[in-house]
């Protein structure tokens, strides 16, 4: 109904413009153009009629981050205990940046951090100042 594979333990499945992401046992989160929304929650609510489910839309509860560049494994190899490095190219992470929860995947070149609404500016200034230059990135 997600029009994507469901994701092994710990990865994405992606098709360009849909991300399905496992994030635990029982909890996937689909990431799509909000364009798409509407029509995603009908599908999924109808698919999974029969089975002991729930299909919410949390776009309102969610910030979402672009971390991308060269640099960008590096950015965030200072601010989350993960060893992000060797997570392969379909993998997801829920981890902390800094002090706060959240999860992290490789998208196209860069990555994708999302995490609570509450806490974005906060994650905001976190992501920059990690990012900054003279912060002791290393040359790529």
């Amino acid at each position: 109904a997600a029009g994507l594979a469901v994701p092994a333990q710990t990865s994405a499945t992606a098709d360009g413009s849909r991300t399905l992401l496992w994030m635990s046992p029982d909890e996937l989160l689909l990431v799509l153009p909000r364009a798409e929304t509407a029509g995603a929650l009908t599908a999924l609510t109808d698919a999974l009629a029969t089975e002991h489910s729930l299909v919410l839309d949390v776009s309102d509860m969610r910030a979402a981050f672009a971390v991308e560049g060269p640099k960008a494994e590096q950015v965030l190899m200072k601010l989350c205990p993960a060893d992000i490095a060797s997570m392969p190219d379909d993998g997801v992470r829920r981890t902390r940046a800094a002090q706060v929860a959240c999860a992290l995947w490789r998208h196209g070149d860069g990555w994708r951090v999302i995490a609570f609404r509450s806490i974005r500016d906060y994650l905001a200034e976190v992501l920059a100042r990690a990012a900054a230059p003279g912060t002791g990135l290393a040359p790529r």
